[in-house]
């Protein structure tokens, strides 16, 4: 059972770090001369980066990826909070259903972002106010990291609805 418990809160941990990742880190749109995220656009020939801002046409979608990013981000954090905390107050036998709900949450607002990140890419990157041409890049890793971290808060929503609490 201890092995299981481990297994859980790794998972856990792993799915709170991808998330981190994705939503921080500046490759969700790379190209050869530049990366881009949620946040900035950096062009790695010069080192330099400059932030997303209102002025950018397709704001209001970035805004939407950055907030639902965060919230799954918040949500993936409390759920292990209040996992912690049904662990020791749960009677034997309860499921750990409030976890789960607020798991799921988290896996809703991920595949939320990164649907959205997907729909208006090309709009995100014909925008004019980039200072170098961004539309012929690839996703890059944070945005599989994403994709990654929506499948793994899903698996470990349901697993604790399914989980009961032993001795």
């Amino acid at each position: 059972m201890l092995i299981l418990l481990a297994f859980i809160i790794v998972f856990h941990i792993t799915s709170a770090a991808l998330l981190f990742i994705s939503t921080i880190d500046n490759a969700w749109w790379v190209g050869d001369d530049f990366s881009t995220d949620v946040w900035s656009m950096c062009d790695t020939n010069t080192s330099t980066c400059m932030a997303i801002t209102d002025q950018f046409t397709e704001y209001q979608s970035i805004q939407a990826v950055q907030a639902t990013m965060i919230l799954s981000t918040l949500f993936c954090c409390v759920s292990f909070l209040v996992f912690i905390l049904q662990l020791f107050r749960l009677k034997q036998g309860e499921r750990f259903v409030l976890t789960s709900v607020i798991q799921l949450l988290s896996c809703l607002c991920v595949m939320i972002a990164a649907s959205i990140y997907t729909d208006r890419h090309e709009e995100l990157h014909k925008s004019n106010e980039y200072r170098i041409q961004v539309s012929k890049g690839r996703y890059g890793y944070s945005f599989v990291l994403a994709w990654i971290a929506f499948a793994f808060t899903l698996i470990s929503g349901i697993m604790y609805l399914v989980l009961r609490k032993r001795k």
